[in-house]
């Protein structure tokens, strides 16, 4: 497998990123139009979450055709310059494979509407009497995840929306089919894949009602999981290649064994315990404050497991799933810039490969929609009903929304303090942010101590720096729930990490050892390190390295 340590993933999503034609739909054009403002900001791969014929159901996570652009993105030959305009700044262009799961659009899924047994075989389909589903699952965006088909006596299975119909795996002609996807993709000169939920892709084999859960633990990291993942890479030569599994639910023994260059299978996992630390006894709309003790655990555990059994972690805070890191873990108005910035630096200078989401480098914020017409997620559509049917007042249910909502992640790009945040000339299909007209590229290109320009030094570092790469990782003040803390060592390379999770100051009392350690890095101008205190100023990162010594 191929070492990426010291490289850095930029994830856009396509119909929020730029706007080139009017339509209020980012599309492949306005990609390209902005490749040079991703070379300066000195990233080494562009992910794209999907740009393939869709419904649009789920925003292009409902595939009707893995080999087609959608109309609305763009066209092939547009995605063959952007691979190639990529290419020419030393961008590679990665593609989101949504292999779990196909649009009930796709013509496989037509064919097995039609009656055909071979192509009701590519999904999960279960005979069983219309008022009985063959399990009690649950749908992920809410609902049984079974819908019944009445022409054909059978149900089909869905994790997700009702119109994205789950792949059946154990059948080889359905892994032959998505191999040739691969290569087809290869060959065009895509540099990498990022698989979704491909945790999930592997099914019991015995279907039994959860009378614990939503079904989850039944096929999370199945039984042959592992297996299909060697055969994907072995067959189609990825294994030199860039590749990152979204883990739904996964155990690290588990991301360990996905990412062990010796097993084959993955570069990469993304695992999202540590954004569950505001999730109230679990459930994701039931908000809370976040618990920072075990946001720290969490960071440790994972961080020495993936170390200590040779797997590799996908470092990230945002993405089109999740609301913005600065609104949830940080201050985004007393200290918007500071939060931002220690937030960066917290998963940037850990071991694994850092991902940048759109306007993340920026410190975009949340949306705060103020009613449900501005939505337009099915997840999030589907719960504000679901929270009233629980009965929720209206205003409540927003409240939660505006927390937890995945349209937070999915506003305009915010280029400039021109309308529509200079995404788009027209009408965008959803709203920008209010604060785009402080909050924008535009103003942070020309600002030396922009949160963005933070964002260029952390890259910089990791790519001057073995110790940040490569370097093994140890924590400390484990017992402070206030201070992130932890130490980079490669050979002779020494840094030091503090992170004040918090908007009040707080000490660390400085080891012995650190004698000599200098600051290289941190988001206020002056840190007060005094004799053996170092005084954190509210959501401060430092940066200390060990000095060589004199001759």
């Amino acid at each position: 497998m191929a070492d990426f340590s010291n490289k850095v993933v930029y994830q856009v999503y396509p119909k929020s990123f730029k706007d080139s034609n009017g339509d209020g739909i980012g599309d492949l054009r306005g990609i390209i139009e902005k490749l040079d403002y991703l070379q300066e900001l000195g990233i080494d791969y562009l992910w794209l979450t999907p740009v393939f014929l869709s419904p649009q159901n789920d925003n292009g996570y409902d595939v009707a055709d893995y080999c087609s652009i959608d109309p609305v993105f763009g066209s092939m030959q547009e995605m063959e310059e952007l691979i190639a305009q990529g290419e020419k700044r030393g961008i590679g262009i990665m593609l989101d494979m949504v292999f779990n799961h196909t649009s009930t659009a796709h013509e496989w899924f037509r064919k097995a509407l039609a009656g055909e047994e071979e192509y009701q075989d590519y999904y999960i389909f279960k005979e069983g009497n219309p008022d009985q589903p063959p399990t009690n699952w649950e749908s992920k965006f809410g609902g049984p995840a079974w819908e019944y088909v009445p022409s054909l006596h059978k149900w089909y299975l869905h994790l997700f929306d009702v119109t994205q119909a789950d792949l059946n795996w154990e059948n080889p002609k359905v892994r032959q089919e998505l191999k040739k996807v691969i290569l087809f993709w290869k060959e065009k000169g895509v540099r990498g894949f990022r698989f979704d939920v491909v945790n999930l892709i592997s099914k019991p084999e015995v279907y039994e009602d959860d009378l614990e859960g939503d079904g989850r633990r039944f096929y999370s990291d199945g039984p042959h999981v592992h297996e299909y993942l060697k055969e994907l890479t072995r067959d189609t030569g990825i294994d030199e290649m860039v590749t990152v599994g979204e883990m739904s639910s996964t155990s690290l023994k588990d991301c360990i064994r996905y990412s062990d260059p010796e097993e084959k299978e993955l570069s990469m996992c993304f695992s999202f315990h540590h954004l569950k630390v505001d999730y109230k006894d679990g459930d994701k709309w039931s908000l809370m404050k976040p618990d920072r003790m075990a946001l720290k655990k969490l960071f440790e555990d994972w961080q020495m497991g993936m170390q200590e059994g040779n797997g590799w972690n996908a470092l990230f805070w945002c993405n089109h799933d999740q609301p913005r890191i600065v609104s949830r873990m940080g201050d985004e108005k007393q200290y918007w810039k500071e939060s931002a910035k220690m937030l960066a630096a917290s998963i940037h200078l850990m071991r694994g490969t850092p991902y940048i989401y759109q306007g993340e480098e920026l410190g975009m914020t949340n949306a705060h929609y103020c009613h449900i017409s501005q939505y337009r997620d099915v997840e999030s559509l589907n719960y504000y009903r679901i929270l009233l049917e629980q009965g929720k007042t209206e205003k409540e249910a927003l409240t939660i929304l505006a927390a937890r909502s995945r349209d937070n992640g999915r506003t305009p790009m915010q280029w400039s303090d021109r309308i529509n945040a200079g995404f788009t000339e027209g009408m965008p299909w959803i709203e920008a942010a209010e604060n785009y007209r402080k909050i924008n590229a535009e103003a942070q290109m020309q600002e030396e101590d922009s949160i963005r320009s933070f964002y260029k030094k952390l890259i910089t570092l990791r790519k001057e720096k073995n110790v940040i790469s490569i370097g093994t990782i140890a924590f400390f003040e484990k017992e402070n729930p206030d201070i992130l803390a932890f130490k980079r060592i490669y050979k002779d390379e020494e840094m030091i990490v503090l992170n004040n999770l918090t908007s009040e100051e707080t000490t660390v009392l400085a080891d012995p050892s650190w004698q000599g350690y200098q600051k290289i890095l941190g988001n206020y101008e002056c840190s007060r390190i005094e004799n053996n205190r170092i005084t954190l100023k509210p959501f401060e990162t430092i940066l200390l390295e060990k000095q060589e010594d004199e001759p």
